[in-house]
């Protein structure tokens, strides 16, 4: 297998599909809508959250098998029903069609694969293994949790926040380029970190100060 090109995508108000209504199932379901996907599954049965996701009106849930006219206007698909022999089947109509598709735990039905995610505000860190070993994965991303604060997802959004200001600055952009660099290698992170937030805005001000005179 090529190794993979890692992207990422906006999935609000994207129509994505989930065939299958067990425990896997549902977990891909609430991670969509985590992200605001328009999701719709298709499974005779599907278990006691999905139900209620459905009776809720935050799904749409078709109750019976698959059928080919389900892939109509779908983005992503999801295929979570543990038979190989029905991922191969739906694969291939899916890509026939263009559309993305991912088999739980088959690897050859599988164009992406869903990395295990660190999500500090909008700082996103994905860890893969290109679907080899999901468990080492997730093993990493439990590793840099206690390495990657909640903190940095603050600095983050200030760093945004701050970016904004710089950009419609009359500077040029060898300066802004020098006080973006100056901001993010400063020791402002340390004191956010530290609960230190009078000094580090201090900070901030200071290495702000030739925008505000």
């Amino acid at each position: 297998m090529e190794h993979l090109y890692p992207i990422y995508i906006n999935l609000a108000g994207k129509k994505c599909l989930v065939v299958g209504g067990g425990k896997v199932a549902q977990r891909k379901i609430e991670t969509l809508l985590e992200y605001k996907a328009r999701v719709q599954v298709a499974s005779p049965v599907v278990t006691d959250p999905i139900d209620v996701w459905a009776q809720s009106n935050l799904i749409s849930w078709a109750e019976r098998n698959f059928e080919p006219a389900d892939l109509a206007d779908v983005f992503l698909v999801f295929i979570a029903t543990g038979d190989k022999q029905t991922n191969k089947e739906i694969a291939s109509l899916c890509r026939d069609r263009g559309i993305m598709v991912n088999a739980v735990d088959d690897p050859e039905n599988c164009d992406f694969f869903v990395p295990a995610i660190l999500r500090r505000e909008s700082l996103c860190i994905a860890v893969s293994t290109e679907g080899k070993s999901p468990l080492l994965a997730a093993k990493l991303r439990n590793e840099l949790e206690s390495l990657i604060p909640s903190a940095y997802g603050d600095w983050v959004e200030t760093l945004g926040r701050l970016r904004d200001e710089i950009k419609h600055a009359d500077l040029d952009i060898k300066k802004r380029q020098q006080l973006f660099a100056e901001l993010v290698n400063s020791d402002i992170l340390e004191l956010i970190i530290q609960g230190r937030k009078q000094q580090a805005e201090e900070r901030i001000n200071e290495c702000m100060s030739c925008l505000r005179v």
